[in-house]
Formats: structure tokens, sequence, C-alpha cells
């Protein structure tokens, strides 16, 4: 008897947790105006006395959480001090949501129905209700504004209805399109397509919305290539005004411009790049001085020659930010005309550039450095294949000044390291693809010596401009504006996390003060290679650190131990590189210096277009993952455990690079809970642990293209 009564305390407790906000929302939406007992019954349709009485029950338990307040006897209003906070609304799978809001330390709670018509990682305002005995939640009352209006979905209708529905195939969006016949434009049944939302009626479950763009079919590789492209928002093609004002381009070199310029086409120059790039942001000289020293010149390509202000050109790639590097092609920031012909520094070919000129000792200490606009002329191109051969071999173009080259960047890098930088040499998963770009074949890209000459030497001139601009106060008394590349110093609750962790591992790490942190990590990096846990401990190493991105605001990057960092070496690609131009031209001109906020403004958009390229990367790499393993399900391989969630365990194939997940519901061995604390999961009954970084066994049982996600069974430990 007891049991029953208690079940029915339970039932009526949550109805009248739901009623409270029926009546909650009543309130929200008239924040001005005051209701009875009876008025709150009308609005909520209840008409007999029992439920009366529970609207009662629910005002009063409502202004004894102060969310309501008495103004007169029996009439109540929404209290003007509750708390209201606006913040980016981030979905869980089971349509939880959570409010990320700046100035708050914990999101804030947002239960499944009370998200109102918000959709993934929209800025949203909502109103935090204080429960008793119970943490706030969060509830939407307003739209502040829409992340995106356009998605991604396949188109579902039946050919005897007047209507359809776009599904979009996102964890994160809880709804789908509704889509009127007017607006299918020629869409059928299964394709994939972009959707605009047009509406969102009060009293409807689906937002109305029309189909702006027909994709294909699900699985082909164009359609699915072009699917992750609007997905981001990402154009794959150049507007017709862009292309035309781009082929009016004067891009003669003349002897007027090269009299403005410091004419370098004598000096020994090359530039070394991946196989298969088309555009050459970057170019290196080398000559022997007389007093023994080197003049190492690094000359990037003059975009901002080309790619003036206010222009439409201009527009078009700081609305792109950046280029974005897929699978099976590039999608560039600037047309073809000036990315891979005009302005990359290609072999043979006279080229306007920007440099950053040093004369270094034997010890790659500098001893002089200059910075301005030049002319050059580039004497080969090598891959970073062809310049390893060398480096190797000790023979073939170039050699002496390839091998004084690495010598010198050898030496850059050991004192970079000495002065706390950290070495993350993390291994590139790479596909051979046939004539119609479907993978054939994967293959592991490492760094190697070529990689790190080019490396150290972009790095130099990274540093020495962002210090220059920023410590030269030449033309101006005032510190000028500059756009960095900062990489703060890692929460010291996350570096205490992961020491305790690797503390059970058998390691350490010595959190004490920055120097020894950064030397202790590099050991830990160092110790771990080539073990089974090297994968799990470089990942949460990784995860520790803060997120690098563009802002005035200098804090140093502390990844690679500099105090002053800017992108300053690949403007065909990346748009900050171009402020950096400009803003270095000032300098050199004695102009005045640029407005800080505009320039933070274009910071904070290039940081964000620079996340959407790298997620619209890792897409495209899944779909290829997905695609390549197509053919080997039902097979069996050796992977390790590379991420832990409370749904089940990711595991990557060794062989392939490959991820996919053994859900926790497949593993029938066992009654498996997650620990969030050790990063695995772990048997109830036998006490059996998965953990982050084992070594397992599975089957493919399953490669879905549409959602880009493998489904692996766990056959051996």
């Amino acid at each position: 008897m007891t049991k029953k009564k208690r079940i029915i305390s339970s039932k009526h407790k949550e109805k009248l947790r739901n009623l409270k906000r029926n009546i909650l929302n009543v309130f929200i939406k008239n924040p001005n105006k005051s209701y009875n007992y009876k008025q709150v019954s009308i609005i909520l349709n209840y008409k007999n006395p029992r439920q009366r009485e529970f609207v009662i029950q629910g005002l009063l338990s409502l202004v004894s959480e102060k969310q309501l307040i008495e103004v007169k006897t029996g009439k109540y209003q929404i209290n003007s001090h509750q708390e209201y906070v606006t913040g980016k609304i981030d979905f869980s799978q089971n349509g939880n949501a959570y409010l990320i809001v700046e100035d708050l330390q914990k999101d804030i709670f947002i239960p499944k129905g009370k998200t109102g018509k918000a959709l993934q990682n929209d800025i949203v305002k909502a109103i935090v209700h204080q429960f008793k005995n119970r943490k706030p939640e969060g509830e939407v009352i307003e739209i502040v504004e829409r992340f995106k209006n356009q998605f991604v979905a396949k188109f579902e209708y039946s050919p005897n209805k007047n209507f359809g529905f776009a599904v979009v195939n996102k964890p994160s969006i809880h709804t789908d399109f509704f889509i009127p016949k007017s607006k299918f434009n020629g869409a059928k049944n299964g394709q994939l397509v972009v959707v605009e939302l047009l509406d969102w009626q009060d009293k409807e479950d689906s937002p109305t919305g029309s189909i702006i763009e027909v994709l294909g079919e699900p699985g082909e590789n164009e359609t699915e290539i072009h699917a992750i492209l609007s997905d981001y928002g990402f154009p794959y093609k150049f507007p017709y005004e862009v292309e035309k004002e781009a082929e009016k381009l004067d891009i003669r070199i003349s002897d007027e411009e090269i009299s403005k310029r410091r004419d370098m086409r004598t000096v020994t120059t090359f530039t070394i790049d991946p196989v298969d790039a088309k555009d050459f942001d970057d170019a290196l000289s080398i000559e022997k001085l007389e007093n023994g020293n080197w003049e190492i010149g690094i000359h990037i390509a003059d975009v901002s020659h080309y790619v003036k202000p206010d222009t439409l050109l201009d527009k078009e790639a700081y609305l792109r930010g950046t280029s974005i590097y897929l699978v099976d092609r590039v999608v560039p920031m600037l047309p073809e005309i000036l990315s891979n012909n005009v302005c990359s520094l290609r072999p043979n070919e006279d080229k306007y550039t920007f440099s950053a000129v040093f004369e270094l000792d034997d010890k790659a200490h500098v001893k002089k450095q200059w910075f301005g606009r030049t002319v050059i002329h580039s004497d080969r191109r090598f891959t970073y294949e062809e310049a390893q051969e060398i480096i190797e071999g000790k023979k073939g173009d170039f050699y002496e000044e390839i091998l004084t080259l690495n010598k010198l960047a050898k030496q850059l890098r050991e004192d970079r390291m000495n002065k706390g930088a950290i070495s993350f040499d993390k291994v590139e998963v790479k596909f051979n693809l046939d004539e119609n770009k479907n993978p054939i074949g994967v293959y592991f890209k490492i760094g190697k010596d070529s990689n790190h000459l080019i490396e150290e030497f972009m790095l130099l001139a990274n540093k020495k401009v962002s210090e220059y601009v920023s410590t030269n106060k030449k033309g101006n008394p005032t510190n000028r504006t500059f756009i960095y590349r900062i990489h703060d110093d890692p929460d010291p609750i996350k570096l205490l996390s992961l020491k305790q962790f690797v503390n059970t591992l058998g390691y350490d790490i010595n959190i004490a003060d920055k120097k020894k942190t950064y030397q202790s990590i590099n050991k830990l990096l160092a110790d771990i290679k080539g073990k089974g846990e090297e994968n799990m401990i470089e990942t949460l190493t990784i995860r520790t650190m803060s997120k690098a991105k563009y802002s005035t605001e200098n804090v140093g990057h502390y990844g690679l131990a500099f105090d002053y960092y800017s992108h300053f070496t690949s403007p065909i690609r990346r748009y900050p590189d171009v402020i950096a131009h400009r803003l270095l031209q000032e300098l050199l001109d004695k102009k005045f210096p640029a407005n800080k906020e505009i320039v933070e403004d274009m910071a904070k958009h290039c940081s964000n277009m620079e996340k959407l390229a790298a997620d619209a990367e890792r897409d495209s790499i899944k779909y290829m993952q997905v695609k390549f393993m197509e053919k080997h399900v039902g097979k069996s391989f050796e992977g390790v455990i590379s991420g832990v969630t409370e749904y089940g365990i990711y595991v990557e194939i060794k062989e392939f690079g490959t991820e996919g997940m053994v859900k926790i519901r497949d593993i029938r061995e066992d009654d498996y809970r997650y620990d969030e604390k050790t990063y695995s999961i772990i048997g109830q009954r036998t006490g059996n642990q998965y953990q982050l970084g084992d070594t397992v066994y599975i089957k493919v049982i399953k490669a879905n293209l549409e959602k880009k996600q493998l489904d692996f069974e766990l056959i051996k430990h």
C-alpha cells in the first residue's frame, strides 16, 4: 500500500511540474499583465473545478518559488526580478539542451520541450527557473539570432500528398521541415536538398521550409561533397561578378612596380610544397654573406597587391575566410586565376612578394632583419619528398642550400623547444583516389626534416613580423593594432585532471610552474612514443590545451612558446594573413594605426570560419573513410580505443586510421557503465574495463554513408 501511495505522489508531482511550466509560459508571454486563477484556467483550457484547483496549487507553488508575485489578492504577475540570460544553445542527442553564456562558469540546462523554436547554435534569450532542491533550469522565450537558416536534408514525400518533409540528418537538429508542394522546386523523393527556413508558427510542431537547391542522390560523391560544403555555408563556386573582377586585374610584372620593391630575382630561390599543391604561398631564398653569415629570405605571395579593400574580390575572400581542403578537392578562398596562377610562386616566373629577410649566423641567431615588398624569381619547385631525398642523400639540385637551410631549421627548432614549445607530431590520414574520386587506399603522412625545414622558417617569419609591428613605434607613438594568432595557457583544472590521470598509468607531469609544465609534457610525449597508451595520452593532452584563435589582444602563443605570433605566411588560403600584410604595410608607410574594433570583429569572423572549415574537412574525411570501409564490412581488425562516451566506445582501426563505434548496448558480456574519471566503461558484474588507449579487436558490421558512421562489434579484448 505504501508503494502505491508513493507512485501516485510521484505522478502528481510530475503533473504539477508540467502544469507550472505551462502557467509560467502564460506569464512569460505577457510580462506586464496580471491574471487570477480563473483567467489562467481559461487560457490553458482547464474547465472543471478539479482542474482549476490544480491551477491554484500551481500558482501558489510558483509564488513560493518567487517565479510569480501576488500583486493584489488573487492576482499574479511574473516576477520582474526573475533572471534572464542570453547565450548560444547546444542540443544533446536526446533533445535536452544547454545554454552557453559567456559570463557564466557553468552552462544552464534546458529540458526537452522547453527549447522553444530554437535550433542548434542559435543565440536565444531564456528565463532561469530556480527550483527547491534542484539545479536551476532554463526555458527559451525568444530567438535573438538564428545561427543559420539553410540546412542540408533528405527530402521525403508521397506522390498522393501535397506536402513533404525535409529530414536533417544531424543528432543536434530535432525537427523536420514541413515543405508545401509549391516549395518542392523540382526535388524528388529521397534526394539530398538544401532547405531554407521560412517560418515557424507557435502552434506548429515543425518549421515551414522551401527547397532552394537540389544536391542530388545520396551516396554519390559530388552530391555528398556539395552537401558537406552547403551544410557549413561554404559556396563551391565563385559568383560570376567576382570571377569577372579577377579576370580584369592587371597581372603584368611592370618595371614601374619593380622599382618600388626590393629586387631579389638574382638570389637562389625555391619552393618546397606537398606533391599535389597548386597554390605556392611561400618561397625561401638563401645567400652567403661576406661575413660568413646567411641571408635567408622568406617570401610570401603578395596577395594584398591584387586584392584591394572593399572590392568584390576582397569581400568574397573575407566572407570565406579560408580555403577548405577536402579529401578530393580544394575550395579556394580566391579564384583560381589568383590562387593557382598570379599569386602562386611558380618556378621560372617573376612574382611580387611580401618578404621577411633575416641575417642568421651559423647558430641560427637573428643578427639583422628587414620587412617589405619584393620581387623574386623561383629557380625550382621541390616536393617535400624530393627535398627529403636531398637531405638524406646529400646530393641533387641546390643540395648545399637545402642542407644549410635544414641545419639552421634544426637549430631554430631546438631553440624553440628549449624555450617551452610543445611538440605534437600528429600523423595525418590521406587517401589514394581513383579517376572517379573513390578511395582505393589509405596512407599516413608523417612529418620529416623537409616538412620541419619549411615549418621553422615560416614560424620565424610569423613570430618576427608580429614582434616588429607590436614593439615598433615608428611613425606613431601609440601601440599599433595587429591581428595575432593567440594560444592561451592551459586551464589549471584541466592540467590537474591530466596529471591525476597519467599518474594512474605510471607517468607524471609537473605543473608547479609554466617552465616545469612544458618540460614535463614534452618528456611525457617522448616517453609514450610507440606505446599502447600513446594515442590516448596524446589525445588527452591536446584536449587540455586551449584553442588557438585570432585576436587583436595579444596573450602570446603557449604551444609555440612565443610572446608574439601572427599568421603572415599563407595569404592565398587564409584571410588573417592578408590583414596582417595590410597592417604591416601601414607601419612601413608610417600610416595611423587601423581601428582596433574593426580588426577585432574581423579576427572573430576569421576564427569562426576556420572552425567551420576544419569541421567540413573532418566531415569529408569521415565520408571517405566510411566509403573506403564499405568493402570491408564483415571483416575483423585490430584497433585502439580512441574515445569513450556514455553511449559506447570509439575504436580506431590501426591499419587504416578509420574510426567507428561499438555501442554499449551491443556489448553482451556484461552491463557496462561509463566512468568519466578513468575514460573507460566498466562491467558491473565482472569489473572488466575498456579504457581509452586499449587495444581491442572488432568486426565492421555497418558502413552508413548517409550518417558518415561506422558501426563495429567487439569480438576480442
